[in-house]
This record gives structure tokens, sequence and C-alpha cells, in this order.
């Protein structure tokens, strides 16, 4: 039998739903008790961009996330990928115009969070960025969370943005959550990790994106 405070959960998600920007429909979401609002669960590949007062959450390795609001409009989003570009691309630099259509690539990943937010009303030079991920999790295999934090500073740097905050590298994994409303960034270490959950879900994904064929692309605006 459902308590009252799970009812309620739901209701307030059935009521939230008309409020979900187009194409994030399907995502991942439930009602977090703990902190009585709507949370957002992503994965690796996955973006998600908001103008709702709502938690986005992910669990992150290797992989990093970058926060993103428009600190005036409340307009916010999170993004979660693995390595920082496609090496198996003709074109593999993220200084170009056209980008693979998922966002499983550092470089793909930006350029979908930051044209989302661009496409439902936020403005760059509003922008407030939050960094975090990076973990060398994996001692056998390269250091895939350093290459992902050289990406990302110099993206950033290169494109002209600044980092207000960051936590990066070590050798733990993390637990992230996001409020876009507010820029609050919540990141819990991992420093007792008693399952391969997280190491083996990514040696499985980043397994699963270089065998996997990338078709279509986006334009940039």
């Amino acid at each position: 039998m459902s308590t009252f405070s799970e009812k309620m959960g739901r209701h307030k998600i059935d009521n939230q739903t008309n409020r979900i920007l187009p194409g994030f429909e399907n995502i991942n979401r439930f009602w977090c008790r703990d902190m009585n609002m709507e949370m957002v669960k992503i994965l690796p590949g996955e973006f998600y961009v908001t103008s709702s007062d709502e938690i986005i959450a992910t669990v992150l390795g290797s992989c990093i996330s970058v926060c993103i609001r428009d600190a005036k409009l409340g307009i916010g989003g999170m993004n979660h990928f693995m390595l920082p570009t496609n090496n198996k691309k003709d074109d593999d630099s993220w200084k170009y115009n056209k980008i693979d259509k998922a966002a499983r690539y550092g470089s793909d990943a930006m350029e979908h969070l930051i044209n989302e937010l661009l496409k439902n009303g936020g403005r760059k030079n509003n922008f407030e960025i939050k960094i975090t991920g990076g973990g060398k999790i994996m001692a056998k295999m390269n250091d895939i969370g350093a290459k992902n934090i050289s990406f990302i500073r110099d993206y950033l740097s290169t494109e002209g943005y600044d980092i207000k905050s960051e936590d990066l590298g070590e050798v733990y994994p993390r637990k992230v959550r996001y409020f876009p409303r507010t820029g609050k960034l919540q990141v819990k270490k991992l420093r007792s990790l008693h399952n391969d959950t997280v190491m083996t879900r990514e040696t499985d994904y980043k397994k699963h994106i270089e065998e996997d064929k990338i078709e279509g692309d986006v334009e940039l605006f």
C-alpha cells in the first residue's frame, strides 16, 4: 500500500510533467523523499535541462559532469560524458560547427547542453558553471579521468567560460546532485565502494561507445 507521502510525490510529479522541456520526456525521474522534490537521474551519454525547481542526479567514476545554469533565469542543466572526443572521426575536434547526434563524448555533450540552454532562453553571459568527476577508479586502465579533466578545462577556457567551482580527480567515484534553480551542487565521494558497479558500468559503456557507429549531426547556433 502506498504511503501518503508517496501518493503526494506521484501527484507532484504528474503535475510537473507538463513543465518538462521538449525532448526530455523519457528521462528517468522519481520523487526524492529526503529533499521533498522531484529528482531526475541521468546516465552516461545523457544530459538534461530544466526550468523547474528539481534535482538532477548521477553517479560518476572517471566520467565528468558539467553543470550550467543561467543565473538570472534559473534555467539549467547537467551532462554526463566519459570520453573527451571521438578519435575515429576524420574531424575529431570540438572546435568545428557540426557534432555527432549522441552526447556520449565530451565535445558533443557540451554543445548539446549549451544549445539546449540557449534554445530555452538562456544567455551565455549569464552562465554559471560547475564541474565534477574525473576520478581514477580503474587502476589497470589509462587515466581516462585525467584526460576528461584536461579536455573540459581546455574547452571552457577556449570558449571563454569561467569555472565557478570544481571537484575533480582523486580516486573516488562520486554521487552528484545538482539544483539548477539555485546553482547548488552536492558531491558525495564514495570512499568505501563495496562493489564494482561503477567500474563495471564504465568499462562496458566505454567498450560500447567505441564499437558503436554514430550517425547524424546537429548544427550549432
